[in-house]
C-alpha cells in the first residue's frame, strides 16, 4: 500500500509554518494514541504515521527533499519505529514524549522529574535563490537578504528590561511544569504562566518586548560554486533565527534555481543549443560562429567558437565540441557543448535570386535531392498499392 501524503497525514497546507504544525501534529497524535483508543487495532499505526509525517516535515532539510521529491527524497530518513527506545526518530520523539505526558502525567503517581525548557536553538530557515546560467558556469559571490530574528542587544535575549532580570515563577517554582492530582492518577503540563520557561519577566525590555528576540534582515554573502544545478542547497550555519534564552541560533539553507538561458539548454553537464545556417552554407560547406559560456582554446575571446558545416548539411546534424559545457561540481571535469543545426530557407527574394533558383532548379538532378526522390518513390508504391486495391 502506497503511503499517505505527509501533509493529509497531519491535516495541513504545504504553505504551513513551523507553529501550526506542531499544533496539528499534537492534535493528530493524541487523537490517535493506542492508550485513547483501546480495542482499534488501528490506532498504533496511524500513530505512528503521525509521528513519521511530523519527524519529516518539522526537519527543515527533510521537508524540502520531500517537497521536492516526495516519499523518494526521504526514504530510510522518516520515523516509524515501535514504541521502544529509539523507536521515534528525529524531532518526532521528543514531541511524543510531551504529549504522552500531557496526555497521561505519571502513571500510578510515578514523578516524571523536568526542568525548565532553558535555553532553546533557534529554528533553521529556508530561503530560494535564483542565478544565472553564467553564474552556475563560473562560480560566483552573491549578497542576499534574509528576514530573520537576531537576539534583542538591548536585554541581551533575557527579555528583561535593562537593570533587571527574569524572575522565578511562582506558578511552577521554576520547574516549567506543573502537576495536577486527580485521585489515583497525577497529570503533569507545561507551565501555562511561564509556558515552560521556569522564569516570567515583570518589566519587559522595551525593545523587544519581553521577547528577547527582535525581526530584522540581515545581508549575507554567500559563495555559489562552479557547477552547481536546480536544487543544489547550501548550508550556512548558524545564520539562522535566533534561540530562546541564549540558545544557539539555527541554520540557514539556501536552495537555488537556474534561470532559463535565451541560447542554451542544460542536459545535466552538458549544454545544448539549435543555431539557424543559411542554405547556401549548408549546401557548399563553410564555418559558423556560435556563441560558448567562457572562453579557451579555439575561443575568439568573444566567449564565441567557429565550427565547420559539412558540404549538404541537414537540419538535425549535430556538432559536438568536447569540454565546452558545464563545469561538474567539485570536479576540474567538463561537459560538451552540442551544437544542433536547422537550415533556413531564405525569405522576400529579389527577382534576380528568384531567376537563379528557378535555373537551379531546372538543371538538378534526381541525386541533389536524394532523400526527396526516395520518399516519392515509396509513396509512389504506396499510391499503386491503394489504387490496385480499389480496382479489385
Amino acid at each position: 500500500m502506497s503511503k499517505r501524503c505527509y501533509y493529509e497525514v497531519l491535516g495541513v497546507e504545504r504553505t504551513v509554518d513551523e507553529v501550526v504544525l506542531k499544533s496539528a501534529f499534537r492534535k493528530k497524535a493524541m487523537e490517535h494514541h493506542p492508550d485513547r483508543n483501546h480495542g482499534d487495532d488501528g490506532a498504533e499505526a496511524r500513530f505512528k504515521e503521525v509521528n513519521e509525517a511530523y519527524s519529516v516535515l518539522s526537519d527543515a532539510q527533510k521537508r524540502a527533499a520531500y517537497d521536492r521529491y516526495g516519499h523518494a527524497g526521504v526514504n530510510g530518513q522518516s520515523a516509524g519505529g515501535g514504541f521502544g527506545g529509539g523507536g521515534f526518530g528525529g524531532a518526532g520523539f521528543s514531541n511524543v514524549e510531551d504529549i504522552f505526558s500531557e496526555m497521561f502525567g505519571d502513571i500510578f503517581g510515578q514523578q516524571q522529574r523536568r526542568g525548565p525548557q532553558g535555553a532553546q536553538r533557534g529554528p533553521d530557515v529556508r530561503a530560494d535563490y535564483e542565478i544565472t546560467l553564467e553564474q552556475a558556469y563560473k562560480g560566483a559571490e552573491v549578497e542576499i537578504t534574509i528576514p530573520t530574528t537576531m537576539t534583542c542587544e538591548v536585554c541581551h535575549g533575557s527579555g528583561a528590561k535593562a537593570g533587571t532580570k527574569p524572575v522565578t515563577c511562582s506558578t511552577c517554582g521554576g520547574q516549567g511544569r506543573v502537576r495536577a492530582s486527580n485521585g489515583f492518577f497525577a497529570v503533569e503540563r507545561t507551565c501555562p504562566t511561564c509556558n515552560g520557561q521556569g522564569q516570567t519577566i515583570k518589566d519587559p525590555c522595551t525593545e523587544c518586548r519581553g521577547h528577547g528576540q527582535v525581526r530584522q534582515n540581515k545581508d549575507l554573502k554567500v559563495r555559489i560554486p562552479a557547477g552547481v544545478d536546480d536544487g543544489a542547497r547550501i548550508l550556512l550555519k548558524g545564520e539562522g533565527q535566533a534561540g530562546t534564552r541564549g540558545g544557539p541560533k539555527g541554520d540557514l539553507y539556501i536552495f537555488l534555481t537556474v534561470a532559463e538561458h535565451d541560447i542554451f539548454e542544460r542536459d545535466g553537464a552538458d549544454l545544448h543549443c539549435s543555431i539557424p545556417v543559411p542554405m547556401t552554407t549548408a549546401i557548399l560547406g563553410g564555418e559558423l560562429d556560435v556563441p560558448c559560456l567562457m572562453g579557451g582554446e579555439g575561443c575568439d575571446g568573444q566567449c564565441k567558437l567557429q565550427i565547420e558545416i559539412p558540404e549538404g548539411a541537414q537540419t538535425g546534424h549535430k556538432v559536438k565540441i568536447r569540454e565546452r559545457g558545464m563545469p561538474v561540481l567539485n570536479s576540474k571535469k567538463k561537459g560538451d557543448l552540442i551544437v544542433e543545426l536547422f537550415i533556413e530557407t531564405p525569405k522576400h527574394l529579389t527577382a534576380r535570386q528568384k531567376e537563379l533558383m528557378k535555373e537551379f532548379a531546372q538543371i538538378s538532378e534526381e541525386q541533389t535531392y536524394a532523400q526527396s526522390q526516395g520518399f516519392m518513390h515509396k509513396a509512389r508504391r504506396f499510391w499503386d498499392d491503394i489504387t490496385g486495391a480499389a480496382a479489385q
